[in-house]
């Protein structure tokens, strides 16, 4: 699914490096980095089988908008969720508003190809 994004300007490569999470045995996600030059390597971990029935994620950066986010994927595989958390782009109405339609119109070509067959969106306040 991540993959499925790299046309619309996505990739797990952030300024920093690469994060992402897995499922400890707790049920807590334990957050790691990784060098820039391990992409491949971070996405074949989050899909082996060892993680397979855990909640993965990882965060995706759109360079040229240079905005991103938390991308958390459900044990079941089903059930994505995004979480605007890198330079959150705001509405020009009020910047406490997230911008859900520019998210929704950068991601949704993507995981459309890539099977989602809904989605929901909800702005949530702080």
């Amino acid at each position: 699914m991540v993959k499925s994004l790299s046309p619309s300007g996505w990739s797990p490569a952030e300024p920093l490096g690469i994060s992402y999470a897995r499922e400890d045995e707790d049920g807590d996600l334990e957050w790691r980095s990784a060098a820039l030059d391990s992409k491949n390597a971070v996405i074949g971990e989050l899909d082996s089988p060892q993680n397979q029935g855990r909640v993965v994620g990882i965060s995706i950066y759109n360079q040229a908008a240079e905005t991103g986010g938390l991308l958390l994927f459900f044990a079941d595989r089903t059930q994505v969720s995004f979480s605007p958390s890198i330079n959150r782009r705001a509405l020009a109405l009020t910047d406490e508003m997230t911008d859900l339609p520019w998210y929704l119109d950068r991601m949704l070509p993507g995981l459309s190809a890539a099977g989602l067959l809904g989605y929901q969106a909800q702005d949530i306040a702080d």
